[in-house]
Formats: structure tokens, C-alpha cells, sequence
């Protein structure tokens, strides 16, 4: 009883503080403050998504809330990851939206749009986490593409606003295929069931799993997989990605990257195991790896033709959600601990990256690669920050994203080597690119237009060591907690 209330109250906290901020923050506007209250608020949801883990691992899987809410190793681990790197992000913001606003890009309702924006989008990925019903996960997903819409539109440029038309569009139309997807899930589970919300709770759908109707099951995860594979910016899903992460904001590009697709990529395999439990075949795993090894091939020969740093590594986390999802559909024990550490060390190395990435464009007032130049003389840190994170998200050891890889390859050279050589293609071709590009960025004489700043170095250097640190020496907690996770999605 008592984990029961501290499970419901750690819940309260981590859902209610990003909602709770998020009105503060639209009353608080731009004044004093306002970003540091942004920050105490991301501070104070990773407490919460701290604490809540504790729970989990000490307790294990568990309801909340009546039967609205579950948290167990996979959801959990992931809301704790969406905590922390909003938090980093909050802090990266402060500085860099503050000299936005300082050269007129943004002004005083567009501020005050932003912070409450950033809250609620924090707030609609979480829920998105843990609710325990199909139907409101949808709901939250909704949500934060709605409100990552409006903060993609932030400059109000008529480039900025046609990215938001067609990251409104494009995720409009995938969003409404994973509906009919849960319609159709719902249709099936009201059959053993019966009507009502209990059918669409995980948990008792994945406690039914073996009698709901294999045919009807197939077709949802269909229209599941386009719709959330929307989301995750699965090609030939994916064209609203780079042109949201180019013409958006820098903070929202690390978070879309390095948070929203995670949650999207979590929805689609929390349905395949409801799928491979009724089916008995791989058939939900197959789609993955298709899509997966189609996303990896693609988006790493389009990293050769950028010329918008942001796009090009925008590209490169449509390339690296393509391993994961790949790997998640290749399945077995090996595969699937890779694919949940290839999700962590991704994202905190791209929201690392995308850090860089703004305050080098900020320092050069471009996002032409052509003419960012001089980055190691200019501002030793940024220079050293982009190109430890170009080395650690190609997969250089001994960076966590190379374990990951290696994992991933391990397994798919055991369980599908026909596909070994497709994947070794992509990760070399996608080396080769964004190397090429990092290294003419950071090297060379300072240009002219190159002006000085202060930047916000912690969030890149917390990151880029704990890509490094999981990289050299997973530690026994984490390592019990992916094979807790690992045993949940069999």
C-alpha cells in the first residue's frame, strides 16, 4: 500500500509539474526569470522521474491511479531519459534563446509562447509514457504534436511557418492511420474483453494477448506502424523531419530528436508485442526491420547532399531511429538490449550535437555548413563539443553508440546475415558524410563573420560523458534494468 502511494504521488509530481509549469509560465511571460523558472520546473520533474524509477526497481511493474496509470523497466527508464534531457535542454535554452532575443529573432509573446509551450510538450510525452490506455496515449501523442507544431513556427519566417504547415500535415495524416489502428486494436480486444475502457488498458491487453484475433491484429499494427512510424520519422514517412529541425528553434531540435521520436518509436513496440502474442509469428518484427533498414540506407546517402548542418544531422537521427527500430524488429535478447541502449546513448549524443550546432550557427549566423569554419580556434569548446559528438554518433569507440552498433550487428549477423551487408553500408556511408562535413567545420582559420560568444558548455559536456562513460563501462544497475527490460518485450 504504501509503494502504491509512492508510485501515485512520484506520478502526481512528474505529470504535474510540466502541466502546472507550463500555465505559470504562459501568466509569466519573458519577464525575470521566466527561463530559470523553466529550468526548476525540468529540475524538479527529473526528481520526480528519479524517484519513480527507485520505485520501480525496488518494487517492480506496477499500476497507479486505479488502473490509468503502469510504469515498468521499459516505460520508466524512457520517462526518466525524457526528464533529464528536457532538464539539459532548459539550461542550454536559457543562454541560447536570450541572445535570440537579443538580435530581434524572437520578442516578448513569442518568449513567453515558447517556455510554455516547452512545458506542455514535456508534459505530453510523459503521459504518453505511462498512461496505461491505448486511447489516451494517442491523445498524448496529439498533443505534443500540436504543441511542437507551434514552437517549430516560432520565428514566424515564411520558411519556419511552411515546415510547421508540413509537419502539421504529414503527422496529421499519420497520426489519423494510428486511430483506425487503435479502433481496430479496440475491436478486437472488446471481443475478449468486452466493451468499455478496460479494453484498451496494456495490461490487460497484454494479458489476453494469445486470444485476441491474429487477422485483425496484422491490420492494425499496419496502419500502427505508418501512423507512429510517422512520428518516429521512418522513411518514406519522414519529410517533415528536416525541415522541422532546420527551421525550429535549436532546443526543440534536440528534444524532438533526442525525446519525441524515442516516445513514438515506444508506442510501436509496445504494440508488436501485443501483435507477436497474438499472431505467434514475426510478421510485426519483418515490417520493422523493413522499414528500419530502408530508413538506415536512405537517410544515410541524404547526409551526402546537405548543405544545412541541422538537416544533416536531422537526416542522421532519421538514420540512427532506423537502427533502432530495425533492431527492435529483429528481436531476441542481444538485438533487444542493443536497440534500448542504442535509444539512450542516441539521444543524449544528438542533444548534445544539436547544442553545438546552434551556438556555432549563432557564432557564424548561418546554418550553411560552407561557411561555419574556424570552430577550434574560435570557441575551443564548441569546436571539441561537435566533433567528440560527430565522432561518438557515427559510432567511433569508445563512445556508447558504438556498443550499441555493435550489439545490433552481432545479433543481426546470428539471426539475418542476408542483412548484415545493407546495414554495414549505411553506418559506412553515414560515417564518411557526416565526418567529412564536422571535420572542414572545426578545423581552418577563423572567417571573418565568425563573432565571439559564451556558450552553454555543461549540457554538452554532461552529455558527451555519459555517452562516453555507458561506452567504456555499463554499470550493473543499468545493465539489470535493460534485461528486466529485455524480458518484458519477448
Amino acid at each position: 500500500m504504501t509503494a502504491m502511494v509512492n508510485t501515485s504521488t512520484m506520478l502526481l509530481i512528474l505529470l504535474g509539474v510540466p502541466l502546472v509549469g507550463s500555465a505559470i509560465l504562459a501568466m509569466v511571460g519573458d519577464r525575470k526569470g521566466a527561463a530559470e523558472l523553466n529550468i526548476g520546473a525540468s529540475l524538479a520533474t527529473f526528481v520526480a522521474g528519479i524517484g519513480l524509477a527507485i520505485e520501480v526497481y525496488a518494487q517492480g511493474p506496477m499500476l497507479a491511479g486505479g488502473k490509468f496509470f503502469f510504469v515498468d523497466a521499459f516505460n520508466v527508464y524512457l520517462a526518466v531519459l525524457t526528464s533529464f534531457v528536457s532538464m539539459t535542454t532548459a539550461i542550454f535554452s536559457r543562454r541560447y534563446m536570450e541572445r535570440e532575443r537579443e538580435h530581434g529573432r524572437i520578442g516578448y509573446r513569442r518568449m513567453r509562447f515558447y517556455h510554455a509551450m516547452y512545458q506542455l510538450f514535456i508534459f505530453a510525452m510523459l503521459l504518453c509514457l505511462l498512461t496505461n490506455n491505448v486511447g489516451v496515449l494517442w491523445i498524448a501523442m496529439e498533443l505534443a504534436t500540436l504543441s511542437t507544431v507551434l514552437l517549430v513556427s516560432l520565428y514566424r519566417t515564411p520558411t519556419a511557418i511552411e515546415a510547421a504547415w508540413k509537419y502539421f500535415i504529414l503527422c496529421g495524416v499519420g497520426i489519423a492511420q494510428a486511430l483506425f489502428g487503435t479502433v481496430l486494436l479496440y475491436f478486437a480486444a472488446e471481443r475478449v474483453l468486452g466493451a468499455g475502457g478496460d479494453s484498451l488498458l496494456w495490461t490487460n491487453l497484454n494479458a489476453v494477448s494469445g486470444s485476441l484475433e491474429p487477422t485483425v491484429l496484422s491490420l492494425a499494427f499496419v496502419f500502427l506502424m505508418v501512423g507512429y512510424g510517422t512520428k518516429v520519422g521512418l522513411v518514406p514517412l519522414h519529410n517533415w523531419l528536416p525541415d522541422a529541425h532546420s527551421e525550429g528553434p535549436t532546443p526543440i531540435s534536440a528534444v524532438l530528436s533526442g525525446l519525441l521520436l524515442n516516445i513514438a518509436l515506444y508506442a510501436l513496440v509496445r504494440c508488436k508485442v501485443l501483435v507477436d502474442g497474438s499472431t505467434g509469428t514475426h510478421r510485426a518484427g519483418d515490417i520493422m526491420m523493413g522499414f528500419g533498414i530502408l530508413s538506415i540506407l536512405v537517410a544515410a546517402f541524404s547526409l551526402l547532399r546537405q548543405k544545412d548542418i541541422k538537416r544533416m544531422f536531422s537526416y542522421s537521427s532519421i538514420e540512427h531511429m532506423g537502427i533502432a527500430t530495425f533492431a527492435f524488429g529483429l528481436g531476441g535478447p542481444l538485438a533487444t538490449f542493443g536497440a534500448l541502449l542504442h535509444m539512450l546513448v542516441h539521444s543524449l549524443a544528438k542533444s548534445a550535437i544539436f547544442f553545438t550546432v546552434g551556438h556555432a550557427s549563432q557564432m557564424h549566423w548561418t546554418q550553411e555548413m560552407d561557411r561555419i569554419r574556424g570552430l577550434f580556434k574560435g570557441n575551443p569548446l564548441v569546436g571539441w563539443g561537435l566533433m567528440l559528438g560527430a565522432l561518438a554518433i557515427v559510432g567511433m569507440p569508445p563512445f556508447g553508440i558504438f556498443t550499441s552498433e555493435f550489439l545490433i550487428l552481432t545479433a543481426t549477423m546470428k539471426q539475418s546475415p542476408l542483412l548484415t551487408p545493407f546495414l554495414l553500408l549505411g553506418l559506412a556511408v553515414a560515417f564518411a558524410a557526416i565526418i567529412r562535413r564536422v571535420q572542414s567545420m572545426v578545423s581552418g582559420e577563423i572567417p571573418q563573420h565568425q563573432v565571439r560568444m559564451k556558450a552553454a558548455h555543461v549540457p554538452v559536456l554532461l552529455h558527451m560523458v555519459l555517452v562516453l562513460a555507458i561506452g567504456l563501462y555499463i554499470p550493473d544497475v543499468l545493465h539489470q534494468w535493460f534485461r528486466t527490460a529485455v524480458e518484458l518485450l519477448k
